[in-house]
Protein backbone atom coordinates (compact mmCIF):
# COMPACT_ATOMS: atom_id res chain seq x y z
CA UNK A 1 0.00 0.00 0.00
CA UNK A 2 1.94 3.19 -0.93
CA UNK A 3 0.51 6.95 -1.49
CA UNK A 4 -0.78 6.55 -4.80
CA UNK A 5 -3.13 3.94 -3.74
CA UNK A 6 -4.61 5.72 -0.61
CA UNK A 7 -5.38 8.93 -3.31
CA UNK A 8 -7.07 6.68 -5.63
CA UNK A 9 -9.37 5.93 -3.17
CA UNK A 10 -9.66 9.16 -2.16
CA UNK A 11 -10.20 9.95 -5.66
CA UNK A 12 -13.07 7.32 -5.99
CA UNK A 13 -14.68 8.69 -2.53
CA UNK A 14 -14.71 11.89 -4.20
CA UNK A 15 -17.32 10.39 -6.77
CA UNK A 16 -19.09 8.25 -4.35
CA UNK A 17 -18.38 9.93 -0.70
CA UNK A 18 -21.61 7.37 0.46
CA UNK A 19 -19.77 3.85 -0.37
CA UNK A 20 -19.03 2.76 2.93
CA UNK A 21 -17.03 -0.65 2.09
CA UNK A 22 -14.93 1.91 -0.12
CA UNK A 23 -14.54 4.45 2.92
CA UNK A 24 -14.07 1.12 5.01
CA UNK A 25 -11.08 -0.04 2.50
CA UNK A 26 -9.82 3.56 3.12
CA UNK A 27 -9.77 3.52 6.82
CA UNK A 28 -8.27 0.37 6.99
CA UNK A 29 -5.24 1.15 4.84
CA UNK A 30 -4.71 4.25 6.87
CA UNK A 31 -4.23 2.19 9.89
CA UNK A 32 -2.02 -0.40 8.20
CA UNK A 33 0.26 2.93 7.12
CA UNK A 34 -0.15 4.01 11.19
CA UNK A 35 -1.64 6.97 10.12
CA UNK A 36 -3.90 6.87 13.12
CA UNK A 37 -5.83 10.45 12.61
CA UNK A 38 -6.84 9.79 9.17
CA UNK A 39 -8.30 6.50 9.74
CA UNK A 40 -9.89 7.89 12.49
CA UNK A 41 -11.57 10.44 10.94
CA UNK A 42 -12.93 7.78 8.02
CA UNK A 43 -14.36 5.41 10.78
CA UNK A 44 -16.18 7.83 12.53
CA UNK A 45 -17.56 9.24 9.16
CA UNK A 46 -19.33 6.18 8.98
CA UNK A 47 -20.39 6.09 11.90
CA UNK A 48 -22.23 8.80 11.64
CA UNK A 49 -24.42 7.20 8.94
CA UNK A 50 -24.47 4.17 9.98
CA UNK A 51 -23.85 1.32 12.81
CA UNK A 52 -21.32 -0.05 11.46
CA UNK A 53 -19.60 -2.93 13.18
CA UNK A 54 -16.43 -3.10 11.33
CA UNK A 55 -16.15 0.82 11.63
CA UNK A 56 -16.71 0.63 15.29
CA UNK A 57 -14.05 -1.96 15.67
CA UNK A 58 -11.67 -0.07 13.39
CA UNK A 59 -12.52 2.78 15.73
CA UNK A 60 -11.33 0.51 18.55
CA UNK A 61 -7.95 -0.57 17.10
CA UNK A 62 -7.24 3.07 16.75
CA UNK A 63 -7.96 3.75 19.97
CA UNK A 64 -5.57 1.09 21.54
CA UNK A 65 -2.99 2.28 19.00
CA UNK A 66 -3.34 5.63 20.94
CA UNK A 67 -3.09 3.74 24.14
CA UNK A 68 -7.26 5.22 25.16
CA UNK A 69 -8.08 2.34 26.22
CA UNK A 70 -11.22 2.84 28.28
CA UNK A 71 -12.02 4.15 25.21
CA UNK A 72 -11.43 0.84 23.28
CA UNK A 73 -12.90 -0.81 25.49
CA UNK A 74 -16.12 1.14 25.56
CA UNK A 75 -16.63 0.57 21.80
CA UNK A 76 -15.75 -3.31 22.05
CA UNK A 77 -18.46 -3.89 24.22
CA UNK A 78 -21.17 -2.18 22.23
CA UNK A 79 -20.07 -4.89 19.97
CA UNK A 80 -19.94 -8.00 22.16
CA UNK A 81 -23.70 -6.98 23.41
CA UNK A 82 -24.60 -7.11 19.49
CA UNK A 83 -23.99 -10.96 19.78
CA UNK A 84 -20.57 -10.64 17.36
CA UNK A 85 -19.10 -14.05 16.82
CA UNK A 86 -15.79 -12.59 15.79
CA UNK A 87 -12.48 -13.79 17.46
CA UNK A 88 -10.10 -10.87 17.08
CA UNK A 89 -13.31 -8.69 19.14
CA UNK A 90 -12.54 -10.73 22.02
CA UNK A 91 -8.75 -10.92 21.42
CA UNK A 92 -8.46 -6.80 21.29
CA UNK A 93 -11.04 -6.68 24.15
CA UNK A 94 -9.39 -8.66 26.26
CA UNK A 95 -5.68 -6.79 26.04
CA UNK A 96 -7.92 -3.80 26.28
CA UNK A 97 -8.76 -4.94 29.65
CA UNK A 98 -5.07 -6.29 30.66
CA UNK A 99 -4.06 -2.70 29.80
CA UNK A 100 -6.62 -1.24 32.34
CA UNK A 101 -5.74 -3.82 35.15
CA UNK A 102 -9.09 -5.71 34.42
CA UNK A 103 -7.78 -9.03 35.61
CA UNK A 104 -10.56 -11.08 36.04
CA UNK A 105 -13.10 -9.22 32.92
CA UNK A 106 -9.59 -10.50 30.61
CA UNK A 107 -9.62 -13.54 31.43
CA UNK A 108 -13.67 -13.72 30.79
CA UNK A 109 -12.90 -12.18 27.37
CA UNK A 110 -10.29 -14.39 26.70
CA UNK A 111 -12.58 -17.65 27.42
CA UNK A 112 -15.04 -16.43 25.20
CA UNK A 113 -12.80 -16.86 22.62
CA UNK A 114 -11.49 -19.57 23.28
CA UNK A 115 -14.88 -21.01 23.34
CA UNK A 116 -15.38 -20.36 19.89
CA UNK A 117 -12.11 -21.61 18.43
CA UNK A 118 -10.86 -24.17 20.98
CA UNK A 119 -7.38 -24.36 19.12
CA UNK A 120 -6.70 -20.26 18.99
CA UNK A 121 -3.96 -19.36 20.60
CA UNK A 122 -2.77 -15.94 21.39
CA UNK A 123 1.34 -15.56 22.76
CA UNK A 124 0.52 -11.93 24.58
CA UNK A 125 -2.91 -13.51 26.30
CA UNK A 126 -1.95 -16.76 27.56
CA UNK A 127 1.57 -15.45 29.15
CA UNK A 128 -0.25 -13.14 30.89
CA UNK A 129 -3.45 -15.40 31.80
CA UNK A 130 -2.17 -18.92 32.36
CA UNK A 131 0.44 -20.15 34.66
CA UNK A 132 3.59 -22.06 33.21
CA UNK A 133 3.04 -25.87 32.45
CA UNK A 134 -0.54 -25.27 33.34
CA UNK A 135 -3.09 -25.15 30.41
CA UNK A 136 -5.76 -24.21 32.83
CA UNK A 137 -6.71 -20.22 31.89
CA UNK A 138 -8.87 -20.24 35.52
CA UNK A 139 -5.03 -20.67 37.39
CA UNK A 140 -3.77 -17.54 36.95
CA UNK A 141 -2.61 -16.17 40.91
CA UNK A 142 0.96 -15.53 39.46
CA UNK A 143 0.01 -13.58 36.40
CA UNK A 144 -2.09 -11.32 39.21
CA UNK A 145 0.63 -10.76 41.27
CA UNK A 146 2.82 -9.52 37.95
CA UNK A 147 0.16 -7.32 36.60
CA UNK A 148 -0.85 -5.29 40.17
CA UNK A 149 3.03 -5.61 41.69
CA UNK A 150 4.64 -2.46 40.19
CA UNK A 151 8.40 -1.04 41.59
CA UNK A 152 7.61 2.36 40.49
CA UNK A 153 10.67 4.57 38.83
CA UNK A 154 9.35 8.06 40.12
CA UNK A 155 9.63 9.93 42.90
CA UNK A 156 8.98 13.17 44.61
CA UNK A 157 11.93 14.60 42.19
CA UNK A 158 9.58 13.82 39.41
CA UNK A 159 6.79 15.79 41.27
CA UNK A 160 6.05 19.22 39.74
CA UNK A 161 5.32 21.69 42.52
CA UNK A 162 2.50 20.25 44.82
CA UNK A 163 5.33 21.16 47.32
CA UNK A 164 2.42 21.55 49.97
CA UNK A 165 0.79 17.93 49.34
CA UNK A 166 4.29 16.52 48.94
CA UNK A 167 5.20 17.99 52.86
CA UNK A 168 1.99 16.20 54.41
CA UNK A 169 2.69 13.14 52.94
CA UNK A 170 6.44 13.19 53.76
CA UNK A 171 5.59 14.23 57.49
CA UNK A 172 2.97 11.44 57.99
CA UNK A 173 3.55 8.73 55.39
CA UNK A 174 7.14 8.78 54.16
CA UNK A 175 9.46 9.42 57.64
CA UNK A 176 7.83 6.69 59.32
CA UNK A 177 8.24 4.00 56.98
CA UNK A 178 11.92 5.24 56.52
CA UNK A 179 12.68 5.22 60.51
CA UNK A 180 11.09 1.78 61.95
CA UNK A 181 12.94 2.30 64.72
CA UNK A 182 12.17 5.02 66.20
CA UNK A 183 8.50 4.13 65.45
CA UNK A 184 8.80 1.09 67.27
CA UNK A 185 10.77 2.24 70.08
CA UNK A 186 6.63 4.29 70.99
CA UNK A 187 5.54 1.19 70.45
CA UNK A 188 3.47 2.77 67.05
CA UNK A 189 2.94 0.63 64.06
CA UNK A 190 4.46 1.88 60.73
CA UNK A 191 2.11 2.24 58.25
CA UNK A 192 -1.60 2.83 58.35
CA UNK A 193 -4.52 4.60 55.96
CA UNK A 194 -4.25 8.01 53.96
CA UNK A 195 -6.52 9.49 52.22
CA UNK A 196 -6.12 11.70 49.17
CA UNK A 197 -9.09 13.98 48.05
CA UNK A 198 -9.83 16.62 45.24
CA UNK A 199 -10.95 17.31 41.91
CA UNK A 200 -10.79 14.76 39.24
CA UNK A 201 -7.48 14.53 36.91
CA UNK A 202 -5.32 16.57 39.56
CA UNK A 203 -2.57 13.66 40.14
CA UNK A 204 -3.51 11.91 43.10
CA UNK A 205 -2.88 8.31 41.03
CA UNK A 206 0.69 9.99 40.49
CA UNK A 207 1.16 11.74 43.81
CA UNK A 208 0.81 7.82 45.37
CA UNK A 209 3.23 5.99 43.47
CA UNK A 210 5.85 8.94 43.71
CA UNK A 211 5.09 8.03 47.01
CA UNK A 212 5.85 4.35 46.58
CA UNK A 213 9.14 5.07 44.66
CA UNK A 214 10.43 8.07 46.86
CA UNK A 215 10.65 5.36 50.43
CA UNK A 216 11.53 2.46 47.33
CA UNK A 217 8.04 0.10 48.01
CA UNK A 218 6.45 -1.85 45.80
CA UNK A 219 2.76 -0.24 44.71
CA UNK A 220 -0.21 -1.43 43.86
CA UNK A 221 -3.06 0.35 42.39
CA UNK A 222 -6.25 -1.09 41.91
CA UNK A 223 -9.54 0.11 41.24
CA UNK A 224 -12.89 -0.82 41.89
CA UNK A 225 -13.46 -2.70 38.62
CA UNK A 226 -10.83 -4.98 40.09
CA UNK A 227 -12.45 -5.68 42.82
CA UNK A 228 -16.35 -6.03 42.44
CA UNK A 229 -17.80 -8.85 41.10
CA UNK A 230 -21.20 -10.18 39.88
CA UNK A 231 -21.11 -13.17 42.05
CA UNK A 232 -22.44 -13.15 45.75
CA UNK A 233 -19.59 -13.25 48.48
CA UNK A 234 -16.53 -12.61 45.18
CA UNK A 235 -16.09 -9.02 45.52
CA UNK A 236 -15.00 -9.64 49.39
CA UNK A 237 -12.46 -12.61 48.17
CA UNK A 238 -11.08 -10.14 45.54
CA UNK A 239 -10.66 -7.66 48.26
CA UNK A 240 -8.72 -9.70 50.70
CA UNK A 241 -6.75 -11.47 47.76
CA UNK A 242 -5.32 -7.65 47.00
CA UNK A 243 -4.52 -6.92 50.93
CA UNK A 244 -2.89 -10.66 51.27
CA UNK A 245 -0.96 -9.48 47.88
CA UNK A 246 0.43 -6.31 49.88
CA UNK A 247 1.06 -8.32 53.15
CA UNK A 248 3.52 -10.42 51.28
CA UNK A 249 5.31 -7.53 49.72
CA UNK A 250 6.53 -5.02 52.41
CA UNK A 251 6.92 -2.32 52.31
CA UNK A 252 4.05 -2.06 50.18
CA UNK A 253 2.06 1.21 48.92
CA UNK A 254 -1.59 -0.36 48.09
CA UNK A 255 -3.65 2.38 45.82
CA UNK A 256 -6.85 2.43 45.89
CA UNK A 257 -8.56 4.67 43.15
CA UNK A 258 -12.58 5.98 43.46
CA UNK A 259 -12.81 4.62 46.67
CA UNK A 260 -15.93 6.56 47.45
CA UNK A 261 -17.98 4.22 45.57
CA UNK A 262 -16.40 1.28 47.70
CA UNK A 263 -16.99 2.91 50.36
CA UNK A 264 -20.25 4.97 50.39
CA UNK A 265 -22.44 5.30 53.30
CA UNK A 266 -23.45 1.77 54.58
CA UNK A 267 -26.90 3.96 55.34
CA UNK A 268 -27.23 4.56 52.13
CA UNK A 269 -26.74 0.72 51.03
CA UNK A 270 -30.19 -0.73 49.80
CA UNK A 271 -28.32 -4.01 49.06
CA UNK A 272 -26.92 -6.11 51.45
CA UNK A 273 -23.81 -7.11 49.18
CA UNK A 274 -22.75 -3.40 49.41
CA UNK A 275 -22.79 -3.68 52.90
CA UNK A 276 -20.63 -6.59 53.59
CA UNK A 277 -17.96 -5.59 51.32
CA UNK A 278 -17.68 -2.13 53.50
CA UNK A 279 -17.23 -4.22 56.19
CA UNK A 280 -15.14 -6.23 54.96
CA UNK A 281 -12.95 -3.22 53.87
CA UNK A 282 -12.71 -2.54 57.31
CA UNK A 283 -12.12 -5.46 58.68
CA UNK A 284 -9.22 -5.24 56.01
CA UNK A 285 -7.83 -1.81 56.62
CA UNK A 286 -7.79 -3.02 61.06
CA UNK A 287 -5.73 -6.00 60.20
CA UNK A 288 -7.78 -8.11 62.77
CA UNK A 289 -6.91 -11.65 61.21
CA UNK A 290 -3.58 -10.25 59.69
CA UNK A 291 -0.82 -7.56 60.71
CA UNK A 292 -0.62 -4.69 58.16
CA UNK A 293 2.62 -3.62 59.50
CA UNK A 294 4.74 -1.72 56.51
CA UNK A 295 1.38 -1.75 54.35
CA UNK A 296 0.25 2.17 53.52
CA UNK A 297 -3.08 2.05 52.50
CA UNK A 298 -3.79 5.08 49.54
CA UNK A 299 -7.47 5.76 48.88
CA UNK A 300 -8.27 8.78 46.58
CA UNK A 301 -11.54 10.16 46.16
CA UNK A 302 -13.35 13.23 44.63
CA UNK A 303 -16.20 13.14 47.18
CA UNK A 304 -15.01 12.31 50.65
CA UNK A 305 -18.36 13.79 52.04
CA UNK A 306 -19.71 10.21 50.24
CA UNK A 307 -17.34 8.16 52.87
CA UNK A 308 -18.40 6.23 55.62
CA UNK A 309 -17.57 7.98 58.77
CA UNK A 310 -16.29 4.87 60.04
CA UNK A 311 -13.02 4.84 57.29
CA UNK A 312 -11.97 8.08 59.50
CA UNK A 313 -11.42 6.40 62.59
CA UNK A 314 -8.05 6.11 64.33
CA UNK A 315 -6.08 3.63 62.51
CA UNK A 316 -7.73 3.75 58.78
CA UNK A 317 -8.22 6.39 56.65
CA UNK A 318 -6.91 8.68 59.87
CA UNK A 319 -4.97 10.80 57.50
CA UNK A 320 -6.18 13.33 55.09
CA UNK A 321 -4.23 15.09 52.50
CA UNK A 322 -6.08 17.65 50.22
CA UNK A 323 -4.59 17.61 46.84
CA UNK A 324 -5.74 20.63 44.56
CA UNK A 325 -5.51 21.83 40.87
CA UNK A 326 -1.76 21.90 40.07
CA UNK A 327 0.03 25.19 40.65
CA UNK A 328 1.10 27.33 38.27
CA UNK A 329 5.00 25.62 38.12
CA UNK A 330 3.09 22.00 38.26
CA UNK A 331 0.96 23.24 35.83
CA UNK A 332 4.12 24.10 33.28
CA UNK A 333 5.82 21.03 33.91
CA UNK A 334 2.71 19.25 32.48
CA UNK A 335 2.81 21.03 29.58
CA UNK A 336 6.20 20.51 28.83
CA UNK A 337 6.07 16.72 29.58
CA UNK A 338 2.75 16.33 27.60
CA UNK A 339 3.83 18.75 24.39
CA UNK A 340 7.38 15.87 24.51
CA UNK A 341 7.80 14.29 20.80
CA UNK A 342 5.07 16.51 19.22
CA UNK A 343 5.99 18.63 16.99
CA UNK A 344 6.15 22.28 18.57
CA UNK A 345 7.57 25.47 17.78
CA UNK A 346 8.79 27.93 20.49
CA UNK A 347 6.53 27.54 23.68
CA UNK A 348 5.96 30.26 25.69
CA UNK A 349 5.26 27.72 28.60
CA UNK A 350 5.10 30.36 31.42
CA UNK A 351 2.20 32.85 29.98
CA UNK A 352 0.23 29.40 29.29
CA UNK A 353 0.38 28.03 32.62
CA UNK A 354 -0.54 31.40 33.99
CA UNK A 355 -3.50 31.11 31.73
CA UNK A 356 -4.85 28.17 33.04
CA UNK A 357 -5.75 28.68 36.75
CA UNK A 358 -7.24 25.69 38.00
CA UNK A 359 -7.28 23.45 35.42
CA UNK A 360 -6.98 19.71 35.96
CA UNK A 361 -3.73 18.19 34.81
CA UNK A 362 -6.33 16.24 32.58
CA UNK A 363 -8.00 19.82 30.81
CA UNK A 364 -4.23 20.89 30.20
CA UNK A 365 -4.10 17.48 28.17
CA UNK A 366 -7.19 18.78 26.95
CA UNK A 367 -6.70 21.88 25.64
CA UNK A 368 -3.38 20.11 23.90
CA UNK A 369 -5.58 17.69 21.85
CA UNK A 370 -7.88 20.59 20.43
CA UNK A 371 -4.91 22.58 19.42
CA UNK A 372 -3.81 19.54 17.59
CA UNK A 373 -6.85 19.35 16.04
CA UNK A 374 -7.17 22.70 14.54
CA UNK A 375 -3.47 21.76 13.29
CA UNK A 376 -4.95 18.38 11.82
CA UNK A 377 -7.54 20.29 10.44
CA UNK A 378 -5.09 22.69 8.43
CA UNK A 379 -2.74 19.82 7.38
CA UNK A 380 -5.85 17.79 6.11
CA UNK A 381 -5.95 20.86 3.39
CA UNK A 382 -2.34 20.66 1.99
CA UNK A 383 -0.97 17.79 3.52
CA UNK A 384 1.80 19.84 4.85
CA UNK A 385 1.90 18.70 9.52
CA UNK A 386 2.84 22.36 11.08
CA UNK A 387 4.05 22.48 14.28
CA UNK A 388 2.13 23.41 17.65
CA UNK A 389 2.37 27.19 18.74
CA UNK A 390 1.75 29.30 21.92
CA UNK A 391 -1.14 30.78 20.03
CA UNK A 392 -2.25 27.44 19.38
CA UNK A 393 -2.62 26.71 22.83
CA UNK A 394 -3.89 30.02 23.74
CA UNK A 395 -6.84 29.64 21.62
CA UNK A 396 -7.92 25.88 22.69
CA UNK A 397 -7.56 27.42 26.32
CA UNK A 398 -10.31 30.04 25.13
CA UNK A 399 -12.24 26.72 24.15
CA UNK A 400 -11.88 24.79 26.99
CA UNK A 401 -13.01 25.75 30.60
CA UNK A 402 -11.33 24.30 33.66
CA UNK A 403 -13.27 21.06 34.71
CA UNK A 404 -12.34 21.54 38.17
CA UNK A 405 -14.97 24.60 38.93
CA UNK A 406 -17.80 22.19 38.96
CA UNK A 407 -16.18 20.61 41.63
CA UNK A 408 -15.27 23.56 43.74
CA UNK A 409 -19.09 24.73 43.95
CA UNK A 410 -19.81 21.32 45.35
CA UNK A 411 -16.86 21.21 47.97
CA UNK A 412 -17.64 24.71 48.97
CA UNK A 413 -20.90 24.29 50.41
CA UNK A 414 -19.43 20.98 52.85
CA UNK A 415 -16.40 22.96 53.47
CA UNK A 416 -18.67 25.54 54.57
CA UNK A 417 -22.09 23.98 56.30
CA UNK A 418 -21.00 20.57 56.88
CA UNK A 419 -17.41 21.36 58.41
CA UNK A 420 -17.24 20.96 62.13
CA UNK A 421 -14.64 19.08 62.61
CA UNK A 422 -12.70 20.85 60.16
CA UNK A 423 -12.02 18.37 57.64
CA UNK A 424 -11.96 20.35 54.80
CA UNK A 425 -10.50 23.85 55.63
CA UNK A 426 -8.01 23.23 53.31
CA UNK A 427 -10.68 23.63 50.58
CA UNK A 428 -11.67 27.10 51.75
CA UNK A 429 -8.11 28.28 52.44
CA UNK A 430 -7.41 27.13 48.62
CA UNK A 431 -10.66 29.21 47.57
CA UNK A 432 -9.21 32.11 50.02
CA UNK A 433 -12.61 31.95 52.05
CA UNK A 434 -12.19 32.94 55.71
CA UNK A 435 -14.24 30.61 58.34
Amino acid sequence: MNETTINSLKEALHHSPDNIPLRLLLADNLVLLNRLEEAEIEFSSILKKSNDIKAKVGLAKIYFKKDSFSACNVILEEVIESGTRDIDVFVLYAKGLLKENAISKAKEAYQKALAIDANFFDEELDSQLRTKNNKDISDFDEQIDSRFLQKPSVNFNDVGGMDVVKKEIELKIIKPLLHPELYKTYGKKIGGGILMYGPPGCGKTFIAKATAGQIKAKFINVSLNDILDMWIGNSEKNLHEIFELARKNTPCVLFIDEIDALGASRSDMKHSSGRQLINQFLQELDGIENSNEGVLVIGATNTPWSLDSAFRRPGRFDRIVFVPPPDEKSRETILKIKLTNKPTGLIEFNSLAKKTENYSGADLEAIIDIAIEQKLESAFEDGIPKPLETSDLATAIKKHKASTQEWFSSAKNFAMFANDSGLYDDILAYLKIKK
